[in-house]
């Protein structure tokens, strides 16, 4: 019988023992491991408050302001000291129907009753003002101050971008953000976030079960403030961008203009564009939507994106190749009797006779650059036509054509240039030529830039065979240089020399030859005008220079969809910008209005503008087509 009892003792003895080392070990878990329970006790003591920073403002390259910002606020709730009280004469102070009210109070409802949190965001400053003075009548519901963006100017929206709450993607890729924060998306908002947003501050206070506050938690030891944004110098010269889109009212295209000795953007216009403050606040939410729907695309940004076919403005680019390859000379002739044939087809030119080189670009003669292209890729001492075009191609790509130009406004296209392998695919190995791609000697086939590159490469011809990367930040606050890429110099391999008799063609086009309409009293104007095939609809109407002809200040590349030929809209727009931009004065009003009043979105108008200019064609303008 002892032994028994004996036996129980130490078994009633092992359970006891198993009883608090099970214990033991939860409460270590508890305690040390897992922090779960933790901080869920301390959520019910403290009230932990973001402190959210201003955004940093962007200004332009002559310290005008062109992003600030302006206070916005959010209403809160806590849904368990909410009483009865007057909805409808809440509803009315924030502008929004009962239905609208309902759902975000439920939503609040279901996160935590008491808890507090967002239930209307970004509240303008004369709704708060209205809602402040009846805050009395609303108890369990409290204002946060936020900032909201503002943009100073009715323009420039796809340069700037603008600012959306983040989503779970953001969040997911970068563990600084959290739900109610707010990020840049696109332009100079997203590409410069990350010193634009600042850094967020915390506030920890006491709450009792409640959730009321009792104080600051250890009277604020553990607090920390928020960093404003560094402000931001962009490139962008505000007057010229102004300029630029009221030029582009009415009509589908863009404008680039790039400083060649810097890289510097000093105006990007996509037409047509948008209000930037459509996608501010509460607003974003209704206008986001329309933008997305509206036919015309102003979201898409045709500068960056748009890939088109660079017609005669990629002339001199393949007068400079072979130049270089030496498969030509500026003294090399070849006839032209009404353009360059290809078995059945032909590649017509209005030009009659034998030209060379300074001259052919003067006239656009399109039999000429054939004949040099033939050349170029039968260059002799490739062995091939697939390996005389796959160098062709680098040159090509030497000038930031068919390539991203690694920029700092994220949404580039890399534009269109096929390899050799697409042409032995598509033909066969051994099977094509020059004359089988003929079309691309003059800017159109299997060829397609955006204005953005033509702009840059212009500004490489305008360098005598160099560019700087275009970028549209000068300057962050309190940081000693920009990206310090966009200062190297990004090289050709084409000799300087080879520039001079191509500079010379390109300043005869604006002066003798089809980019008249170009031309700035006392400024020595170089372009280039194109004509884009379009098989949807009237041609478009393209235009590249630069000036002055000796010390560029500024590249250009105009784009004017369904313009038809290059000197009928595009040349006159570069060079009112021109003059714009070097003089601040425009000696050519008559050129101006018409411009600023030709409506090519309207059917109508374009008839009346198709008119116009096929009278301009039979009398002063014959050799627009080019």
């Amino acid at each position: 019988m002892s032994s028994v009892l004996s036996n129980r003792k130490y078994v009633i003895g092992a359970i006891f023992i198993a009883i608090m080392v099970s214990y033991i070990i939860k409460f270590f878990s508890i305690e040390v491991i897992d922090s779960s329970y933790k901080l869920s006790a301390e959520s019910n003591v403290f009230r932990k408050v973001v402190d959210y920073p201003a955004r940093g403002l962007v200004f332009d390259r002559n310290g005008k302001l062109l992003v600030y910002n302006e206070s916005s606020y959010d209403l809160l709730v806590v849904p368990n000291r909410v009483p009865e009280f007057d909805t409808a004469d809440l509803c009315n102070i924030l502008g929004i129907t009962l239905e609208q009210f309902r759902t975000e109070f439920n939503k609040a409802v279901k996160y935590a009753k008491y808890k507090e949190s967002v239930i209307f965001k970004q509240i303008t400053k004369q709704r708060y003002a209205y809602l402040l003075e009846k805050m009395y009548k609303f108890p369990g519901f409290e204002v946060q101050e936020r900032t909201a963006r503002r943009y100073e100017h009715n323009a420039a929206a796809q340069v700037l971008g603008y600012v959306r709450e983040v989503d779970k993607k953001d969040i997911e890729a970068d563990p600084y953000y959290k739900s109610g924060d707010y990020i840049g998306v696109a332009g100079i908002e997203k590409s410069y976030e990350r010193f634009l947003r600042g850094k967020k501050g915390l506030k920890i206070f006491i709450v009792d079960v409640k959730n009321r506050v009792q104080g600051k938690y250890k009277e604020g030891k553990y607090d920390t403030v928020a960093i404003v944004g560094k402000n931001i110098v962009s490139t962008l010269d505000i007057d010229l961008q102004l300029y630029g889109e009221k030029l582009m009212q009415n009509k589908i295209g863009s404008v680039v203009a790039i400083e060649p000795s810097t890289g510097e953007i000093l105006a990007l216009v996509s037409a047509p564009g948008y209000d930037p403050n459509m996608l501010v606040g509460s607003d974003m939410a209704i206008n986001y939507p329309k933008l997305l729907r509206d036919k015309y695309k102003p979201m898409f940004n045709r500068a960056l994106m748009a890939a088109y076919p660079p017609g005669s403005t990629f002339k001199p680019i393949n007068a400079l190749i072979g130049l270089q390859e030496g498969v030509i000379t500026v003294g090399s002739a070849f006839p032209c009797n009404g353009g360059f044939r290809v078995g059945a087809h032909t590649l017509h030119c209005h030009h009659a006779g034998s030209l060379d080189l300074i001259p052919a670009i003067q006239h656009s003669c399109n039999a000429w650059f054939c004949y040099a292209y033939t050349k170029i890729l039968g260059d002799r001492k490739f062995g091939r036509t697939d390996s005389a075009y796959s160098n062709w191609q680098r040159r090509v790509q030497s000038f930031g054509l068919g390539k991203k130009l690694d920029s700092d406004l994220s949404q580039e296209s890399k534009g269109i240039i096929y390899s050799k392998n697409y042409f032995n695919k598509y033909y066969g190995e051994g099977h094509w030529t020059a004359y089988t791609i003929i079309s691309m000697s003059i800017g159109q086939g299997e060829l397609g830039f955006t204005p953005f590159q033509i702009c840059n490469a212009c500004a490489t011809i305008a360098n005598r065979g160099y560019y700087y990367i275009p970028h549209i930040v000068k300057k962050i606050e309190d940081e000693q240089d920009i990206d310090p890429k966009f200062h190297v110099r990004q090289e050709t391999g084409i000799k300087r020399e080879h520039f001079d008799p191509v500079i010379e063609g390109m300043y005869a086009v604006c002066e003798m030859g089809t980019g008249r309409s170009a031309r700035v009293p006392g400024v020595k104007v170089c372009g280039k005008t194109g004509t884009a095939q379009n098989p949807h609809g009237k041609d478009h109407s393209i235009f590249e220079a630069f000036a002055p002809k000796d010390d560029p200040k500024i590249a250009i590349a105009v784009y004017v969809e369904n313009g038809g030929f290059g000197a009928t809209y595009a040349a006159p727009i570069a060079g009112l910008m021109i003059e714009k931009y070097l003089n601040d004065t425009i000696t050519r009003p008559d050129v101006e209005k018409r411009i600023i009043n030709a409506n090519l979105m309207d059917p109508n108008a374009q008839m009346g503008a198709k008119k116009n200019e096929k009278k301009d064609d039979n009398t002063n303008e014959k050799n627009n087509k080019h």
